[in-house]
C-alpha cells in the first residue's frame, strides 16, 4: 500500500535524503511585530487574523534558546528527532533591523541539532540586506528556507482580506531571492472570500510560473477575534467543506512539479478559538483524506500538465 510521501515530496522526506535521518521543525516566537497592525502598512491586520494574540514582545536570544530548549525535549519524546529546523513563525519576522535579525537567527543556530532555519515573513518586507544574511547562513552550510505569505495571486482578493501587499511585491521578493539561490517556499490559503477551486489553481499556476522551490497550503479557517469571524456569523463568509478543500488540494498536488517541496498541506486551529470549520480542528482527518483522494485517483504530485487555463473537474463552481 502506498503512503503520502509516495505520492508527495513532502519537507520530511526531501530533508531525510540531505541529512539521512528525520529533520523536525521547532517553532520560534521572537516577539516579531506585523506592519500591517503597526500602522506601517495598515491597521487591523488582515481579515483571518487573530489580532486578540498581537502582543510582541521583544523577546532576545535567550529566549530563543529556551523556547529551542523546550520543543526538543518535547520532540525527543514523540519521534526521537535529533535534528531540527528553527522555525520563526509567528508574524513577520524580518520585520528588524538586520543586527537584531543576525542575533535571533544567531542564537537558533548555535544550539544543539539546529541544521537550519526556517523564516516566515511577508513579501514586501525582504529588503537586499535581509537576504543577503540569510545568504550568509546558506553559504556555512546550513538549510535555509524564506518562507512568504502570499496567499493568493489576485490583487483583489489580498484587499478584499486587507493583506496590504500585491502579487507584485512577491514577484520582487521571489525574484531577488532566487537570483541569491535562496530557497523559498510559497503559503497559500485555500478557501479566501470570493475565491472558488479555479482560482486556486490559477494562483499555484502563477506562483509556480515565478519559480518557487516549496509550498504550504492552508484552508481558511474562521477564529475569533477577527474580521473574517464577524463576516461568518453576518452570513457574508461560508466556510469550504472538507470535500472541497481535499478535491482543490489534490488537483493542485498533481499540477506541481515533482522537484517542488510541500511543507504542508493543511493546517489547524483549536478550540476554543476556531469557530468554523469544525474538520480544521483536527489535522489527520484532512492529511488521511487528501491521501485517500489521491489513491482513488491514482495518482500523484506532477501528474497533471501546469497550464493557466487548465480545465480541471470543478472549473469556475462558486463557494
Amino acid at each position: 500500500m502506498s503512503t503520502l510521501t509516495d505520492r508527495v515530496n513532502t519537507l520530511g522526506s526531501h530533508l531525510r535524503a540531505r541529512y539521512g535521518q528525520r529533520v523536525h521543525k521547532l517553532t520560534v516566537s521572537a516577539g516579531f511585530i506585523c506592519p500591517n497592525m503597526d500602522g506601517t502598512k495598515g491597521r487591523g491586520g488582515c481579515s483571518f487574523c487573530n489580532n486578540a494574540s498581537f502582543a510582541p514582545q521583544g523577546q532576545d536570544g535567550g529566549a530563543v534558546r529556551r523556547q529551542l530548549d523546550e520543543g526538543r525535549a518535547v520532540v525527543a519524546r514523540r519521534t526521537g528527532a535529533r535534528l531540527h529546523l528553527a522555525y520563526f513563525q509567528a508574524y513577520t519576522n524580518t520585520y528588524a533591523e538586520v543586527t537584531r535579525l543576525k542575533a535571533l537567527y544567531d542564537a537558533a543556530l548555535e544550539q544543539p541539532g539546529v541544521v537550519g532555519l526556517s523564516i516566515g515573513t511577508r513579501p514586501d518586507c525582504v529588503p537586499d540586506e535581509v537576504l543577503d544574511l540569510l545568504v550568509s547562513y546558506q553559504e556555512q552550510g546550513h538549510t535555509l528556507w524564506l518562507e512568504l505569505g502570499l496567499q493568493s495571486a489576485f490583487d483583489e482578493t489580498l484587499v478584499r482580506v486587507n493583506r496590504g501587499h500585491g502579487f507584485a511585491e512577491y514577484q520582487d521578493a521571489v525574484r531577488r531571492a532566487r537570483d541569491r539561490g535562496l530557497s523559498v517556499c510559497t503559503h497559500l490559503i485555500i478557501g479566501l472570500p470570493g475565491e472558488t477551486p479555479w482560482h486556486q489553481r490559477e494562483t499555484l499556476v502563477r506562483v509556480l510560473n515565478e519559480g518557487t522551490d516549496g509550498l504550504k497550503l492552508h484552508p481558511l479557517h474562521v477564529v475569533r477575534g477577527t474580521r473574517l469571524s464577524r463576516q461568518w456569523r453576518a452570513g457574508e463568509y461560508r466556510p469550504w467543506t472538507l470535500n472541497e478543500y481535499v478535491n482543490t488540494a489534490v488537483d493542485m498536488i498533481e499540477m506541481t512539479p515533482p522537484e517542488v517541496v510541500f511543507h504542508r498541506l493543511t493546517a489547524t486551529a483549536r478550540k476554543p478559538l476556531l469557530l468554523a470549520p469544525d474538520w480544521c480542528g483536527s489535522k489527520w482527518t484532512v492529511i488521511n483524506a487528501i491521501e485517500q483522494e489521491l489513491t482513488r485517483r491514482g495518482t500523484r504530485q506532477g501528474a497533471r500538465p501546469l497550464h493557466s487555463d487548465s480545465h480541471l473537474p470543478g472549473t469556475q463552481e462558486s463557494c
